[in-house]
């Protein structure tokens, strides 16, 4: 995930928490706010409560992994929190739940098909 693409700032966070609904699936809470901007941004959000700081950056890490292997489409700033059910997941199962929800956002662009 490119630094351009990253939210960082608490009042970024504050913002789209407060005024967004969240998107519930399985093990992430995941918040999408709406902009008129030539990008995307994502913001990773691991509580304390999952680990030590070792386990939350491992999990980041892997967060970070999965999202950069997808191009996306512009113009949303998107918040991903996980819960502390994620601990006896692996990275596939990780892997796949995030890109469903994901897809079922529809923020994911479409790839067309190459013959």
């Amino acid at each position: 995930m490119k630094k351009i693409n990253v939210l960082k700032n608490s009042y970024d966070f504050t913002r789209i928490i407060k005024n967004n609904k969240p998107f519930k699936y399985k093990y992430f809470v995941i918040y999408i706010e709406k902009n008129h901007q030539e990008n995307y941004k994502f913001g990773l959000s691991v509580g304390k409560k999952i680990g030590n700081a070792v386990t939350r950056n491992k999990y980041k890490r892997r967060l970070r992994e999965i999202i950069s292997k997808k191009d996306y489409q512009n113009g949303f700033n998107c918040i991903i929190i996980l819960s502390k059910d994620v601990l006896n997941k692996t990275f596939q199962e990780i892997n796949d739940d995030l890109l469903n929800a994901l897809t079922k956002l529809d923020i994911i662009k479409e790839k067309k098909n190459e013959k």
